[in-house]
C-alpha cells in the first residue's frame, strides 16, 4: 500500500523533473517518498526494498543540494527503479515468503549509485538517512553499502512510523540535517490540503448504497403517512360540520318526550365540539411536526444517497495517473517529443466507469502518439513545434461525464480514409463517394479498421477505436470523432456520471413494471393499428423510410400474454447497436410491444444474486420510491431473444386483439459474397421464391453467422477477404456439427481446376456466374434442399 501511494509520488513528481530540473518541492516530495517507502520496507523485512529505496532517497538528497542534475537518461533509471518497485510490492501480495529478482535490483541500485557519483557529484552528500561517501549507506534501516544491511538503528514502532512517514522525514541525530535550499513543508499549514483516504470493501459500499436506496423508500413512505394524517385532519373538520348542522335540527325538533332539556342538550353538544376542536388542534400540530420530519428525512436520505455516489466515485488522475508516464516512454521510444495536459484531474468520475474506460483510454493515446504525432522534424517542415501536445479534459456538463482527447498532430486525410474504406469491401466506391465526413469517420470504430501502412509492436492492427467505441457503448455512452488533415484530431466520449444510478423507461407488461435504460431506447412511439403492416406474417411499420419489425413484450419475455384491442399500442423501439446489418448497411431495428408506458425513472441499479446466474433479458433489479421492486432490462439480450424468436418462424401478431401464433416453417439460406450487387441480387432471387436470406459480406463474416445461425443452405463466392469460399466450405466440413450442410459455390472462376478444386473442399454444386441463370441457381438449390 505505502509503494502504490508513493509510487504515484515518485513517477509524477520524475516527469515534471525531466523538464525542470531544479523544481525544489518535487525534489523534496520524492525524497520522502522514497523515505516512506524504505520505512515501510524495514518494517516488513523487505531488504532488498530497503536497500533500492535507500539510494534513491540518496540521489534525491544529492539533487536537492545541487550536487547532482538530472538528465533523462537518470529519470529512465530512477522510473525503472520505481517499477521495480511496483513489481516487488505486488509480488509480496498475498505471498508469505516472496523472492525477488535480486541481480536486477542490485543492477539499479548500482546504476543509481552511479549517477549520483558522476562527474560533478563528488563531494560527500549528507541528508537523511546519512550517507557517508558514495556507496556507504547508515541510516534508517542501517544499509552499508550497496545491498548490505547494518546494525545502525534499532526499528521504530510501527504506530510511531505511521504518524511520522506521512508527514515530513525525521532527521537521523548523527546525520547532517536536510539542505536549507530545500524546506519541508509545515503539515499544518493552512495552504496544504491533507486528505485521508479509507479503504473501503467493494461488498460493504454496495450495502451501503442499498441501504441508502433504502432510507429513500423510508422517506417516501412518511410523505404517505402525512398525506393520511392530512386525510384525517379533513375527516375532523367534517365531524365538526355535521355536530353543528345536528344541533341546528335538533334545536327545531320536540324533545321533551325523551326527558332530555334543551339545556342538557346544548351542554353535550357544546363538549362534543370542544373535543373535536382539541382533536382538530392536536392533529393539526402534528401534523405540522410530521411535515418538518418528513422534509427532514427526506433532506437526509437525499445527502446519504448523494454521498454514498460521491463514495463510489474517484477522481480521474486516481486512474490517470499512469497516463504522462506511457506517453513519455512511447514517445522516447518512438524518438518523438510530446507533451500530455490533463484538465480536470479532479473532477469525480465513478470508479466502474474509470476502470473500464482506462484500457480504452490507453489505446486512445498510443493511436495520438503513433499515427498522429508527426516526429520533430516533421513537425519543423511543417512550421509547427517540434513538441507535439495532446489534451485531455475531463468535465461534467448536462448530467453526463465528457472526457474529450485531442491531439495536434496530422488529423486524417477524408479522402485517403475514403480510399482504405472501398479498399477494405466495406461499402462500394458509389456510396463511398457520396458519404459525408461524419458517416466516413464512423468507419474508424469498426473491428480490424485501420489506416496505419505498417504493422507494428505499438499499433497498426486495427486493435484500438473500435475497443474504445464497444467499452463506450457498453456505459450506455456515445462517441464521436472529428478530424482536420494537419492540425489533429479529437475524440468526445459523453458517459453518464455513474453506473450506480440509472436513468430509464418504466413500462408495464403483464401487470408487472420493467425498466429500460434510457441510453439504449433508440425511440418511444405510441403507434397506431392503421400503421402496422404484414409482409410474410412479419408485422412492421415505417419510421424515418425505414422499417421496424414489430414484436410483443408479452412473447421475448416469455409472459401470459392480455387480450386487448387498444386502437394505440405503445412501442419501445430499440437497435441491435451495429451487431448485425441490413443488406443496405442501416442497423436493424425492432419495435417492443408493451402494455403501457409508466414514465421515466432514476433507479438505483442493484445486482442480481449470483447464484441466479444470467437471467435471460434481465440485466438488474430496483427498488422504485413506493418499494415495490422492477427488473431492469439487457436490451443486448433482448435483440438476441428477438432474432431467435424470427429466425424460429414463430411468430406472435400484435395487430390483432388475440395473439394468434403463426407457426410457419422457412428453409434459411446463407449467402456469402463480397459484392453487394451479387449478393443483392441472389437474396432478392431466392425470397421471391419462399426462402429466408441472410447475407453475409465476407467469408469470416460468413463463418460466424453460419455457426450462430441454423440454415439449410449455405450460398458463398469464393474471392472474399479475410477468409475465401474454398476455406469456408473447408471449415464447414471439419465442423462435427455443420459438416452435413449443403453448400453451392457460386464464382466467376470457371477453369476446370477451380471447380474440382471446390468440389474437393465439400461443396454440392460450383456454378460460374458467366452463365449463371435464375433457373440455374434455382435448380440446384432445389436439387439440394427442396422448394421454398
Amino acid at each position: 500500500m505505502e509503494i502504490k501511494t508513493q509510487g504515484t509520488v515518485l513517477n509524477d513528481c520524475l516527469l515534471a523533473l525531466e523538464t525542470k530540473p531544479h523544481l525544489t518541492e518535487e525534489l523534496a516530495a520524492l525524497m520522502r517518498a522514497a523515505h516512506s517507502i524504505k520505512g515501510a520496507a524495514r518494517i516488513v523485512q523487505i531488504d532488498s526494498a530497503v536497500a533500492l529505496a535507500h539510494k534513491m532517497e540518496d540521489c534525491f538528497v544529492a539533487a536537492q543540494s545541487g550536487v547532482i542534475t538530472f538528465t533523462p537518461a537518470d529519470v529512465d533509471v530512477l522510473l525503472q527503479a520505481v517499477d521495480m518497485l511496483l513489481q516487488m510490492a505486488e509480488i509480496c501480495i498475498g505471498n508469505p515468503e516472496p523472492q525477488f529478482d535480486d541481480s536486477s535490483i542490485q543492477a539499479l541500485v548500482n546504476a543509481i549509485a552511479h549517477i549520483i557519483s558522476s562527474p560533478g557529484s563528488q563531494k560527500e552528500v549528507g541528508g537523511v538517512g546519512g550517507v557517508e561517501g558514495v556507496g556507504g549507506v547508515e541510516g534508517v534501516g542501517g544499509v552499508e553499502g550497496v545491498g548490505g544491511v547494518g546494525e545502525k538503528e534499532e526499528l521504530m514502532p510501527l504506530a510511531a512510523y505511521t504518524v511520522l512517514s506521512s508527514q515530513s522525514p525525521i532527521p537521523n541525530p548523527q546525520s547532517p540535517i536536510p539542505s536549507p535550499q530545500s524546506p519541508i513543508p509545515n503539515p499544518q499549514s493552512p495552504d496544504i490540503v491533507q486528505n485521508r483516504v479509507v479503504r473501503v470493501s467493494a461488498d460493504n459500499l454496495n450495502r451501503l448504497m442499498g441501504l441508502a436506496g433504502e432510507s429513500l423508500v423510508e422517506a417516501k413512505w412518511l410523505e404517505k403517512f402525512a398525506d393520511s394524517l392530512l386525510k384525517l385532519k379533513a375527516n375532523q373538520v367534517s365531524l365538526s360540520s355535521r355536530l353543528d348542522r345536528l344541533q341546528e335540527l335538533w334545536g327545531n325538533a320536540e324533545i321533551e318526550d325523551q326527558g332530555y332539556g334543551n339545556s342538557q342538550i346544548e351542554e353535550e353538544m357544546n363538549a362534543a365540539r370542544q373535543t373535536a376542536g382539541e382533536c382538530r388542534q392536536l392533529l393539526g400540530d402534528r401534523h405540522n411536526e410530521l411535515e418538518l420530519f418528513c422534509q427532514r428525512f427526506s433532506n437526509l436520505g437525499d445527502r446519504l444517497y448523494r454521498q454514498v455516489i460521491a463514495t463510489h466515485a474517484t477522481p480521474f488522475a486516481d486512474r490517470g495517473q499512469s497516463f504522462p508516464r506511457m506517453v513519455r516512454d512511447l514517445a522516447r521510444e518512438l524518438g518523438k517529443k510530446v507533451n500530455l495536459e490533463i484538465i480536470g484531474k479532479s473532477t469525480l468520475v465513478d470508479r466502474d466507469i474509470l476502470e473500464r474506460l482506462e484500457t480504452p483510454l490507453f489505446h486512445i493515446l498510443r493511436n495520438a502518439i503513433d499515427h498522429g504525432i508527426e516526429t520533430p522534424q516533421e513537425r519543423l517542415a511543417v512550421g509547427k513545434p517540434e513538441e507535439g501536445n495532446i489534451q485531455i479534459e475531463v468535465l461534467h456538463r448536462a448530467g453526463m461525464l465528457l472526457i474529450t482527447v485531442s491531439d495536434d498532430g496530422r488529423g486524417i486525410d477524408m479522402e485517403i480514409l475514403r480510399q482504405e474504406v472501398i479498399k477494405k469491401n466495406h461499402i462500394n466506391p458509389e456510396i463511398a463517394n457520396q458519404l459525408t465526413e461524419t458517416e466516413l469517420m464512423e468507419f474508424l470504430f469498426l473491428p480490424g479498421f485501420s489506416t496505419a501502412k505498417t504493422v507494428t509492436e505499438i499499433s497498426g492492427r486495427g486493435v484500438g477505436l473500435d475497443v474504445v467505441h464497444s467499452t463506450v457503448r457498453e456505459v450506455g455512452g456515445t462517441m464521436r470523432a472529428i478530424s482536420q488533415p494537419g492540425q489533429g484530431l479529437t475524440l468526445y466520449l459523453q458517459l453518464p456520471l455513474t453506473l450506480s444510478v440509472l436513468r430509464t423507461l418504466l413500462v408495464e407488461i403483464a401487470h408487472e413494471p420493467y425498466a429500460f435504460g434510457l441510453a439504449r431506447i433508440d425511440r418511444v412511439v405510441m403507434l397506431p393499428r392503421t400503421e402496422i403492416i404484414v409482409s410474410e406474417n412479419q408485422p412492421f411499420f415505417m419510421l424515418n423510410d425505414q422499417p421496424v419489425g414489430l414484436i410483443s413484450a408479452h412473447q421475448v419475455l416469455e409472459l401470459s400474454s392480455q387480450n386487448i384491442n387498444q386502437e394505440f399500442l405503445p412501442v419501445v423501439v430499440i437497435s441491435d447497436g451495429g451487431t448485425r446489418m441490413t443488406s443496405n448497411n442501416n442497423l436493424q431495428h425492432y419495435g417492443l410491444v408493451v402494455d403501457r408506458f409508466l414514465g421515466e425513472c432514476s433507479l438505483v441499479v442493484r445486482p442480481l444474486d449470483p447464484r441466479l446466474g444470467k437471467v435471460p433479458n434481465i440485466s438488474a433489479a430496483a427498488l422504485m420510491d413506493d418499494g415495490s421492486p422492477v427488473l431492469i432490462v439487457d436490451v443486448e439480450d433482448i435483440v438476441r431473444s428477438i432474432t431467435k424468436i424470427l429466425s424460429s418462424g414463430q411468430l406472435s401478431q400484435v395487430n390483432q386483439s388475440s395473439s394468434q401464433t403463426v407457426n410457419k416453417t422457412y428453409k434459411r439460406i446463407l449467402v456469402v459474397d463480397d459484392s453487394i450487387t451479387v449478393r443483392e441480387m441472389e437474396r432478392k432471387l431466392l425470397e421471391n421464391n419462399g426462402y429466408k436470406v441472410d447475407v453475409a459480406v465476407n467469408g469470416i463474416d460468413g463463418w460466424n453467422a453460419v455457426r450462430s445461425g441454423d440454415y439449410d443452405l449455405v450460398v458463398t463466392d469464393i474471392d472474399m477477404p479475410r477468409m475465401n469460399g474454398f476455406e469456408l466450405t473447408t471449415q464447414i466440413r471439419g465442423n462435427a456439427k455443420l459438416k452435413n450442410l449443403p453448400v453451392i459455390i457460386v464464382s466467376y472462376k470457371d477453369r476446370e481446376e477451380d471447380r474440382i478444386q471446390g468440389l474437393e473442399a465439400g461443396a454440392n454444386y460450383y456454378l460460374t456466374k458467366s452463365s449463371f441463370h435464375d433457373s440455374t441457381l434455382l435448380k440446384a438449390v432445389i436439387d439440394v434442399i427442396g422448394e421454398g
